[in-house]
């Protein structure tokens, strides 16, 4: 296993993260109410419950980002009966409510991330012990994989190529004490590189910045993928 760290200028991370939720808000705002309730790609879930989970999440990081900014520690979501229902709330919204959820939530939690003046006061965010510098990073990733899973026009030829390396960074971050993954070596195109898992075989993954992202985030490898046959990280939703 490789140890992971990275760093990206949190300005323009910051920037990224309010340029693909205008992205994901301009692709949903045509969503008619029947189709919000059609199936997204995540399995189980509808375009409305993605977009619910969406507003949560950012609620959730707003919460913790306050609760940091205080000296105070906060766990992402309380237990996962409050994630599942901020995942079910979605059902019983109409479309423009989904949209206001989403563009409210993002605003509450660029505020407060606006308010941040010690990045290195640490968060908790799923088990895991990170940094206010990495919040922004988690949101995009949030924010990207879920207009993947919304199945409305977005694809991963539209992620700009310096957010697809940010991603892939927090992937590999995020997997880098995963011991349900068996020994991989992830090796991009752009020349990012890690050893993630456990094993006695080392196998190789290799393909684009964001085919490797979404490869790591448990969504199904496209075609740009090689070395992946047979092996997917569990999903994260």
């Amino acid at each position: 296993m490789t140890e992971q760290t990275f760093s990206a200028p949190l300005e323009t991370l910051r920037k990224r993260v309010q340029e693909a939720t205008q992205r994901l808000l301009g692709d949903t705002i045509g969503i008619s109410d029947d189709d919000w309730y059609r199936p997204s790609r995540l399995p189980g879930w509808s375009r409305a419950n993605v977009a619910a989970h969406l507003s949560a999440n950012a609620e959730a990081l707003a919460d913790l980002v306050e609760a940091a900014r205080n000296g105070r520690s906060a766990p992402l979501y309380v237990d996962d009966e409050s994630r599942r229902e901020g995942v079910e709330r979605g059902s019983s919204l109409t479309g423009l409510e989904l949209q206001i959820g989403l563009d409210t939530s993002a605003g509450r939690l660029d505020n407060a991330l606006e308010g941040v003046e010690d990045w290195s006061a640490p968060v908790e965010l799923r088990g895991r012990t990170l940094t206010l510098a990495q919040v922004p990073l988690a949101r995009l990733s949030e924010v990207v994989v879920h207009h993947l899973d919304l199945d409305c026009g977005f694809e991963l030829g539209r992620v700009e190529p310096g957010a697809a390396r940010w991603l892939l960074h927090w992937a590999l971050l995020w997997h880098g004490h995963d011991a349900d993954l068996p020994a991989v070596r992830v090796q991009s195109t752009s020349g990012v590189a890690a050893e993630l898992g456990e094993g006695d075989e080392l196998r190789t993954v290799s393909g684009p910045d964001a085919s490797l992202w979404a490869w790591l985030m448990g969504r199904t490898p496209d075609q740009a993928i090689e070395g992946a046959d047979g092996l997917t990280p569990a999903l994260r939703s």
